[in-house]
């Protein structure tokens, strides 16, 4: 890791400022050769963390911007080595001039996630703390992102870090006493062994009973919108998302494939489908519309069925509302709630029925309420939430290895072969922090993340 890597750590189109970034030994000597203080100081007599005005040269020495330089001295810097950014205009061929002098200086072009991936290798940050970062980079809501930023904080970390710390005492102390038995070292107890599987268990549960919400969180909810056709789940889409997304009209069958739009009800962020009407197809078209419909709500971790409650109920009705209720949660809204009504709530198989007009938004706030108390009630956003699959992954191994070791220890077997599981557990958690991950497990994190971050 001691070459000099550089990058455009800003995006690819026209903005008021962009970053060229350094880090490596020597990464201070090469920007010296591209950028050129205003007070004739070199850049490597500068103090750290000052930002400090100047003018960037292309590899050809012409002047391409004036610009401002700050320089991070080891260890105090976001990857742990020598850093150097340079803060330049936004122009994008601008910044690939002043990359490609850094280049033609000694640098090389860093590679995806290199400089958060240097920041973990140098102590810098744990890998979930180095996961976060993307996390916190792809968040599409202000609670995705407040849940990353706490796991950038450590937050993650200071759960996990008591249970292995607990299970590393544990597994000395017993091979203190089994290496050492002249030593005056307390004897190993089963109470103490029982004890620490006991709240290992226990915290490794609850970590784990938040990845549910997590990935709502992370990744939004996955919700279908079924219903005949006609019913108004195209208008209900443009109301909930705010713009006119889907093409709605008199005529029935207008949507004959699947949408999908992001859309945000206060904390909570729906991936919402609108679907063809569920009928009796009358050509291939509309056949493969239905197919994807049915489908769409078997994928779907929310169903929202929308009746026309102007009109009786019919079978088309009868089949929209089974696929809904196929659907982990699900609930039914009475649309059309301006015209004179035809079917109740009564009338429908659903623990919840909301009856509002898509068309003037009426009664719209009743539904966004209710998915805010099923999606977003009492969950905390402050990166105590498990939001990551591979994490949610090695601390299932964790649990899994806790619960071996319990067995075993019911079962009369002897500390020895009790804590071999205890040590899967650690080696399971160990790959959440980094303290035992694998190079390849490590480098397919960091593929994840763009260049120059």
């Amino acid at each position: 890791m001691s070459d000099v890597i550089a990058a455009v750590a800003t995006g690819k189109v026209p903005c008021a400022i962009g970053i060229l970034r350094l880090s490596g030994d020597g990464c201070v000597q090469v920007a010296q050769q591209v950028f050129s203080l205003e007070s004739g100081i070199s850049l490597t007599e500068v103090p750290n963390r000052k930002l400090l005005l100047g003018k960037l040269f292309d590899r050809h020495g012409r002047l391409i911007d004036q610009a401002m330089a700050v320089v991070c001295r080891a260890p105090h810097s976001y990857t742990g080595e020598d850093t150097v950014e340079l803060q330049c205009h936004g122009s994008p061929a601008m910044l690939a001039a002043g990359l490609e002098a850094l280049f033609a200086a000694g640098a090389r072009q860093a590679l995806p996630g290199e400089f958060t991936k240097r920041a973990f290798l140098n102590g810098q940050l744990d890998l979930t703390q180095a996961e976060a970062v993307i996390d916190l980079i792809d968040a599409e809501t202000a609670d995705a992102a407040a849940n990353a930023a706490g796991q950038l904080g450590g937050a993650l970390l200071q759960k996990i870090d008591p249970i292995y710390n607990e299970l590393i005492d544990l597994c000395s102390h017993f091979h203190a006493v089994l290496d050492y038995p002249d030593e005056d070292i307390e004897d190993f107890g089963m109470e103490e062994l029982a004890g620490t599987l006991s709240r290992a268990g226990n915290a490794l549960s609850d970590m784990l009973s938040t990845f549910e919400h997590g990935r709502h969180l992370k990744h939004g909810v996955k919700a279908v919108l079924l219903g005949r056709p006609n019913a108004g789940k195209s208008s209900l889409l443009n109301a909930l998302a705010g713009f006119e997304r889907v093409i709605v009209t008199e005529i029935a069958g207008t949507t004959r494939d699947t949408v999908e739009e992001p859309v945000r009800i206060g904390r909570v962020l729906l991936r919402l489908t609108d679907t063809a009407g569920i009928r009796e197809a009358y050509d291939q078209i509309e056949a493969l519309g239905v197919a994807r419909s049915e489908a769409a709500a078997k994928e779907a971790e929310l169903a929202i069925f929308v009746c026309d409650a102007s009109e009786p109920l019919n079978e088309e009705d009868r089949r929209a509302m089974k696929a809904a209720k196929s659907a982990p949660k699900c609930l039914a809204v009475l649309n059309k709630s301006d015209l004179t009504q035809c079917v109740s709530e009564s009338d429908l198989p659903f623990d919840t029925v909301i009856s509002l007009s898509a068309k003037n938004g009426d009664n719209l706030d009743a539904l966004k309420e209710i998915l805010e108390q099923w999606f977003a009630e009492g969950i905390p956003c402050d990166g105590s939430v498990l939001t990551n699959a591979r994490q949610f992954g090695a601390i299932t191994r964790a649990k899994e290895a806790i619960c071996r070791a319990e067995t075993a220890l019911r079962g009369g077997m002897t500390p020895d072969a009790v804590l071999t599981d205890a040590e899967d557990a650690m080696q399971a958690l160990g790959e959440v922090t980094g303290r035992t991950v694998r190079e390849d497990i490590t480098n397919r994190i960091f593929e994840r993340f763009c260049v120059g971050k």
